[in-house]
Formats: C-alpha cells, structure tokens, sequence
C-alpha cells in the first residue's frame, strides 16, 4: 500500500475536499491558470478536441475540468444494439456479479447492495453484469448514457472521500461502496439500469443534466429523489452527469440481457461511445 492510500485512512476528506473545491471554483486568474497549467502539462491533456481549445479562456479550473468536447470528437458505435461506453477513461474491472457481489480487485470485493445503498434495489442486478470505468484527471469528464433510459430515482449515499487510483482501489476494502456517491435509477427497454457516480478524494462535486448539483447539495443521510412521472428520458449516448474532478462510474446491468464486448478486460483504455455491450 502505498503513503497516499495510508495518510487517506487519517487525512479529514472532506476538510481537503472543500479546500480543492475553492480552488477549482477560483475565478482569481492567477489561481486558475497554475491549476490549468498544472494538469494539462502533467496529465498531457488533450486540448485539440476540446469545444474551446483555449486554456486561458476559461473562467476556472472546474470550468476547465468539465468542458466540453467539439463535435465529433466522439461517436457512439454503429451498431444499434450497442450500449456505449460512458465515459473516457480505463476499464478498472467489469464481469458479472456473482452471488451479488461485485469484484472490486484481487482480494477485494463489495455488494450491490452495498454499493446502491438498498438491498432491494439491488435484488433486479443479481447476475447480472457490472462496468467500472475510471476517469483521470486527463479524460473528459462528462458521464453519458449507454442506452436510452427514463430516470426513475436518484439515491445520495454519504461516505468518505478514499482515492480511487489504482493502489486505493487495490488495498482499500469495499472502497467504492464506502466512498459518497450518486445512483442514479434508469427504466429502459430492457429493464433497469443503473449508473453510480462515485466520488473521491478532491472530488466533492456531481452534477446531472436534470437538476444541476447533486453533490454536495444533500446532507449526511441517505437522500433518495423520485423522478417517476417527470418524463426526463435520456437517449443513448445523450450526457447525463459530470464530475467537478476525476473519479470512478459504475454501470449495472440485469441479467440475461447482454454480452460485454469480449475485447474489455480490467485496464483496457476506453473512450465515450465505443462498445461497452451489446444486447442478445
């Protein structure tokens, strides 16, 4: 385990998180253009494909953080039966979920239920299949829709802020289960479908396309918003969520429904739109 992953044990999470949280929203010039500077020299961040290509342009870092790509920069995969990945990033694990677990790295595992916060709302997944994409702080960080889905529910659970770079997500038992996160239900065609937003250390801040912050709006308890009857339908490939700094989403699949694309494996480079599945 490395220091990093030790001092998050002790570190106040979300003391640091507010902190980075004032900086990214800094509209101070100086402030933003070293943080710009900083990660896009560093994380050799891709500016070309950016909808705005200018990094002085950009009243903050978050605004940075959480820009748009210029169209065309991505394209969802041809085939209509596929769901599409949804976000850039790296696969950190995908499989099924066996016995209503799901596998989070050797030695290391958590449930659906865990993870959704509701035993109940995880009884629709057994079997079924799970995709965790990891976002760095050099990918886009919009989170977009594998298929098309009505939003049924949003669940806020509270948690820590644990790093979710590959040693954390290795040494930190039950890590995105434990971490605050944002699970958002979807009704789609072929049954339910979920995203979950998982937060992370620097990382205090999730917003959706239907109602703008997310986190940390809520408070410390379990939060849960019904969206039944509001006819917020997201298309395949439409954005969904964004995140104020990198971090981790996770779909959920039921079972019997679909084949992941046989070329993913844990560690596999992945870009908005590609194939993720495709149904049976």
């Amino acid at each position: 385990m490395s220091l990093v992953t030790t001092l998050t044990y002790v570190l106040p999470h979300r003391l640091l998180s507010s902190m980075a949280r004032s900086l990214a929203y800094s509209q101070n010039p100086r402030i933003s253009r070293w943080l710009i500077d900083t990660v896009t020299e560093k994380f050799n961040v891709n500016l070309a494909e950016a909808a705005n290509p200018d990094p002085r342009s950009y009243p903050s870092f978050n605004a940075f953080f959480t820009r748009a790509l210029k169209p065309g920069a991505r394209a969802a995969a041809a085939d209509p039966r596929t769901l599409t990945m949804p976000a850039d990033g790296r696969i950190s694990q995908l499989g099924p979920i066996q016995d209503g677990r799901i596998f989070q790295a050797k030695g290391q595992s958590f449930t659906a239920a865990e993870l959704l916060g509701d035993a109940a709302d995880a009884v629709p997944f057994n079997n079924g299949l799970f995709a965790t994409v990891y976002l760095s702080p050099r990918d886009y960080h919009r989170v977009h829709m594998p298929w098309t889905g009505t939003l049924r529910e949003t669940v806020h659970v509270p948690g820590r802020l644990f790093s979710v770079g590959t040693d954390a997500v290795a040494h930190v038992p039950r890590l995105f289960a434990r971490n605050e996160r944002l699970v958002c239900h979807f009704d789609t065609d072929f049954g339910p479908m979920v995203q979950v937003m998982v937060g992370a250390l620097l990382v205090s801040g999730v917003e959706t396309v239907w109602s703008g912050e997310e986190i940390p709006a809520y408070g410390d308890r379990i939060t849960r918003k019904d969206w039944r009857g509001k006819g917020i339908t997201l298309e395949r490939f439409a954005e969904m969520a964004r995140f104020n700094y990198g971090s981790t989403v996770i779909v959920l699949l039921p079972p019997g429904v679909a084949d992941f694309e046989p070329s993913l494996r844990a560690e596999s480079p992945v870009q908005l739109g590609q194939a993720l599945a495709t149904l049976k």
